[in-house]
């Protein structure tokens, strides 16, 4: 086992239930991340504006099943574009505690923001 993996694993030991979530939130967000690659090898996307495939809003949902669903419903935009903004949401969250349906509410917002722009493009 390598040094890293064992002080990670003491570190986590030693947080509350809550933080070690919150951790597993992170390197999951960070994981989904790493596989944006895997977009580039989606098919061209035609000149015809695509319409969201809205998803409904499952109760207690976590920041990383919103990110995902909201990836899902605006399959048509460039996640590459969005990325700043959504670590940044993420961050509120994990970092400084503000409340995932908070930002999963502005998350919900930034990617109708960014689907409106594309609609203008």
């Amino acid at each position: 086992m390598s040094s890293s993996v064992s002080t990670l694993q003491s570190v986590f030991k030693q947080l509350s239930a809550q933080h070690q979530q919150s951790v597993l939130d992170f390197a999951q967000f960070l994981l989904a991340r790493d596989q944006v690659g895997e977009e580039a090898l989606r098919p061209p996307v035609p000149l015809e504006k695509q319409q969201p495939d809205h998803q409904p809003r499952p109760e207690n949902e976590n920041l990383i099943n919103a990110i995902k669903r909201m990836r899902v419903t605006y399959f048509m935009l460039n996640t590459d574009e969005l990325l700043n903004e959504t670590s940044s949401l993420m961050t509120q969250h994990i970092v400084h505690g503000r409340a995932a349906s908070e930002v999963i509410d502005e998350l919900e917002v930034l990617f109708e923001r960014h689907y409106q722009q594309y609609l203008e493009s």
